[in-house]
């Protein structure tokens, strides 16, 4: 059997949270898409609520710590990422945007992403659209078509609605997709490895003969 690994990225601030809840759902329907494709999956989920103070040391002396560089590791090393974020001010929140600003914005490129938010309003759900999928964008990952955005009238006894529910396995479904057709992710890059032969190296830095 294949073996794959899932990154889930929530930025939720309470707990419970509602956030967390649709990442969950969202890694779920990814997860059994992929089994019924013959592929076993590791779920590998980054509350980032329990990184908040290291990602801001982080930002301030660029250097992360033991459980944040896990962390960024968990998520560029993943073959597919599911990405779920509070929508504060009609965009994502600032937790959700410092952590991928100390991502390395080579770290996702041509990676699956699946993209989700939740908010007090279904006004706010174009957020997903005019913030975060461009956010994404800018990281040169591969954004599912479907974006999942859940408002309270979504949920029905803390479990999805049948819309809801409809867009979740639509979304999971893409992400299964872009995910099955790629080659296993190598994990993620070694910040000391040479990217170039140690001779060349060596011969560029040769003086030339007179």
């Amino acid at each position: 059997m294949n073996r794959r690994t899932l990154a889930v990225v929530s930025a939720g601030l309470s707990q419970p949270s509602s956030t967390r809840l649709l990442a969950d759902q969202l890694a779920a329907a990814t997860r059994d898409e992929l089994a019924r494709r013959g592929t076993e999956v590791e779920i590998r989920t980054v509350d980032l609520r329990e990184h908040a103070h290291d990602i801001v040391n982080h930002l301030l002396t660029g250097f992360p710590s033991a459980t944040l560089r896990e962390a960024i590791e968990a998520v560029t090393g993943a073959d597919g990422l599911i990405a779920v974020t509070p929508i504060f001010s009609a965009s994502y929140n600032g937790l959700f945007k410092s952590f991928f600003d100390v991502v390395d914005d080579q770290a996702l490129v041509d990676r699956p992403v699946l993209i989700g938010a939740t908010g007090g309003t279904a006004r706010h759900s174009l957020a997903l659209e005019h913030a975060v999928r461009p956010l994404f964008g800018y990281l040169r990952a591969v954004v599912v078509p479907t974006a999942v955005y859940a408002a309270p009238e979504d949920w029905s006894g803390g479990a999805a609605d049948d819309a809801l529910r409809r867009r979740i396995l639509r979304a999971g479904a893409e992400l299964a997709e872009q995910v099955d057709r790629r080659p296993p992710s190598a994990g993620p890059a070694d910040p000391f490895a040479l990217t170039a032969d140690f001779a060349d190296l060596l011969g560029r830095t040769r003086p030339a003969a007179s």
